[in-house]
């Protein structure tokens, strides 16, 4: 029989990147990158190693401080947007069960063992790249989307904590040399 593991609904499937049996619902500190689509620089510019945002990057910074507004259970600790992608940690204080009714527990499948897509890091993400999607449409920028995935990290410890916060800092001062800066692409050459 071939595999099929990676066909969903007669599609290909992209296997997931992520912790194979990690609860992203857990409590925890998680890094994660998320790019602009084709890494196009949407949200401003580095000067002299400091990252000036323009109107784009603003709503990027609004949404992303008003992730935990929204969300009780999530937290926000360093961060910094750059010209096309952000760095940040998550932080989930507190995992949220949503089990209501007898058959929630059926929602879990091959592709989604923890179940429902619920207060996760993958829906914290989810809502805030379609909330700044949103708002830098209405703005009559409808060329602007995403990267379909992003780049996490779970940090299972302190020193590996403070070395994140270290790279998030100083990326701008990096910039020149950022694998993320087109200028560095090697599809540009």
């Amino acid at each position: 029989m071939p595999d099929l593991s990676f066909y969903f609904n007669q599609k290909y499937f992209i296997p997931s990147t992520r912790l194979k049996h990690w609860d992203y619902s857990s409590v925890g500190f998680y890094f994660v990158t998320i790019c602009a689509y084709q890494k196009h620089c949407y949200f401003g510019e580095i000067v002299e190693g400091e990252m000036r945002l323009n109107h784009l990057g603003k709503i990027v910074y609004e949404e992303w401080l008003k992730t935990k507004e929204i969300r009780k259970n999530v937290d926000l600790d360093e961060f910094i947007i750059m010209p096309n992608h952000l760095h940040g940690i998550v932080i989930i204080k507190y995992k949220i069960n949503v089990e209501t009714h007898c058959n929630a527990s059926l929602q879990k499948n091959v592709f989604n063992k923890f179940g429902p897509q619920k207060h996760n890091l993958a829906s914290i993400i989810r809502g805030f790249k379609s909330k700044t999607t949103n708002r830098i449409h209405q703005l009559g920028f409808y060329d602007f989307h995403w990267q379909p995935r992003f780049y996490d990290h779970i940090i299972r410890n302190e020193k590996s904590l403070d070395e994140i916060r270290q790279y998030i800092k100083t990326n701008p001062l990096k910039w020149e040399d950022d694998e993320e800066n087109p200028k560095n692409q090697k599809n540009n050459l």
